[in-house]
C-alpha cells in the first residue's frame, strides 16, 4: 500500500461513511448541535449588550438561556428537586437548634 498524501482524507471519509451508515452520525451531530447552538446565541448576545447594541443583545441571549433551559430540563429539574429537599433539611434542622 502506497502513502499519498491523499490517504488521509480517504480514510477519513471511510470512517465518516461507515458512521452515516450505522445511524449514529446524525444522533451524534443532533446532540451536539442541539447544546452548540443556543451557547453561541448566549455568547453573542454578551457581545452584543457589550458592544452597544444593548436591545438585540439581550434578546439574542434571552432566546439562548430560555432554549437552553429547555435542552437541559432533564438535568436542571432533578438537580432543583435535590436542592429543594437539602434547604428544606436544612431548614429543619436550623429550627430544632433554636432555643426560645
Amino acid at each position: 500500500m502506497q502513502r499519498n498524501k491523499g490517504n488521509g482524507i480517504a480514510i477519513a471519509l471511510i470512517i465518516i461513511g461507515a458512521v452515516m451508515l450505522l445511524g449514529i452520525l446524525p444522533h451524534l451531530i443532533h446532540g451536539i448541535f442541539g447544546i452548540l447552538f443556543p451557547a453561541v446565541l448566549v455568547v453573542l448576545g454578551y457581545y452584543g449588550i457589550k458592544s452597544g447594541r444593548k436591545i438585540i443583545g439581550w434578546v439574542v441571549m434571552f432566546i439562548g438561556i430560555m432554549t437552553l433551559i429547555s435542552k437541559l430540563s432533564w438535568i436542571i429539574g432533578p438537580l432543583l428537586g435535590v436542592a429543594l429537599v437539602v434547604w428544606g433539611i436544612s431548614v429543619l434542622k436550623g429550627r430544632q437548634s433554636r432555643t426560645y
